[in-house]
């Protein structure tokens, strides 16, 4: 069963009891995470995220659903936040993305219909990794609590989506581009959506009642307060450059 992974995993497979699997160092981070730039954050999340990085939304190609991420580099595969130790910054939030690694959930089949399953990334899936089943088929304690976080996760993206849904029809969204020279190089982001304040808060009173049943509209000001942390990315990659590039392609 061939199943699309999630940014950063390698290749998934549906979870067995009896698999034994490789659990992270706490706080870690896979190797290949140190080159995402941005990460699928929940608005659960925003108020926690909100205070250490941008929180934009993207739209997905050939679409018009968009998702909300937090950006973790001013570039292309670049990850300001994993450190040399590999280990995540541990005076940031740490995204429940990268917390629920190597697990995920998926839809198996085509068009990605079906129930959710829980899937992990095969390179952790090692003779010497922990058990999560006991040997009558039981979850065991830890592996509880790791479910737990994992379905609450994704039951948090999928309520994200309805409400990235709803902002879309209303027309809130506006694409904006993060541009800054450093060093006489340019670096851009661009493909970004943010909400447009004014349109939010010009809004009709019907449209208004829907974000607030939704839970959505501090959530949404967590969202535009946290891009000013743009310019803690550009602090934190002057901080981490051990010297200016020598030429374009040190940028990466």
């Amino acid at each position: 069963m061939k199943i699309t992974p999630p940014s950063g995993y390698d290749e998934i497979a549906p979870l067995q009891k009896h698999h034994r699997v490789k659990l992270p160092v706490a706080g870690s981070a896979p190797a290949s995470f140190a080159r995402l730039h941005a990460i699928p954050v929940s608005l659960e999340e925003f108020a926690s995220a909100g205070r250490d990085y941008p929180l934009v939304f993207i739209r997905q190609p050939d679409s018009e659903d968009f998702v909300a991420v937090a950006a973790l580099g001013m570039q292309p595969r670049q990850n300001l936040f994993v450190l040399s130790d590999g280990l995540w910054d541990r005076r940031v939030y740490l995204p429940a993305y990268v917390r629920r690694y190597p697990f995920c959930m998926a839809r198996p089949g085509a068009g990605a219909r079906g129930d959710r399953i829980v899937c992990v990334d095969t390179s952790a899936l090692q003779a010497e990794g922990e058990a999560l089943y006991d040997k009558h088929g039981d979850a065991l304690t830890h592996w509880d609590t790791l479910e737990r976080l994992i379905v609450d996760f994704e039951n948090d993206l999928e309520h994200s989506d309805e409400v990235c849904k709803l902002l879309y029809e209303m027309d809130l969204f506006e694409p904006f581009t993060m541009k800054a020279d450093i060093d006489g190089f340019t670096l851009q982001l661009d493909g970004m959506h943010r909400v447009n304040q004014e349109k939010l808060e010009e809004l009709p009173d019907g449209h208004l009642r829907k974000l607030f049943a939704m839970g959505a509209m501090e959530k949404l000001y967590a969202h535009l307060l946290s891009l000013q942390n743009f310019r803690r990315l550009l602090n934190r990659r002057s901080f981490f450059a051990l010297k200016p590039p020598a030429d374009s392609r040190e940028l990466n």
